[in-house]
């Protein structure tokens, strides 16, 4: 196992509803990658949607409904546990993953194909509004 990054707390993530931080993977791209409730711990996932590439957290929280991800820009759901989607423009994928450890509530970043740079997003000035264009028919 490589170095353990301290990132937050269980129940920071569980009180906020997501928690964004930035990483560097194995080829030396920075990535988004959110935290979110799970059951009684916290799953990480690429913060982004398998469709388009659109941010699932735009640096506001990730939208949840009934312990699903919700893409901003085309309403897809994925499971916060398993990373899976079953319905919309991206059903039937699953977001890539990142290893995280949780011991005493405390979340560890444990990935060895990433190292990380930071919390919060890359670039949170994306938008002028810090969302994105939605052609969504979910509302929030």
């Amino acid at each position: 196992m490589g170095v353990r990054m301290r990132l937050t707390t269980v129940e920071t993530v569980h009180e906020e509803g997501s928690w964004l931080f930035t990483v560097r993977d194995q080829y030396g791209a920075d990535e988004e990658v959110v935290l979110v409730p799970c059951e009684d711990g916290v799953e990480a996932w690429i913060n982004r949607c398998t469709h388009e590439s659109q941010r699932l957290d735009t640096g506001r929280g990730a939208a949840m409904r009934d312990g699903q991800i919700i893409c901003p820009k085309h309403g897809s759901m994925f499971d916060s546990c398993t990373g899976y989607c079953d319905n919309g423009e991206a059903a039937e994928t699953t977001l890539p993953s990142v290893d995280v450890t949780v011991e005493d509530g405390t979340v560890y970043l444990t990935d060895d194909e990433v190292s990380y740079l930071r919390d919060g997003g890359i670039d949170e000035d994306e938008d002028e509004d810090g969302g994105p264009s939605s052609t969504s028919h979910l509302s929030f």
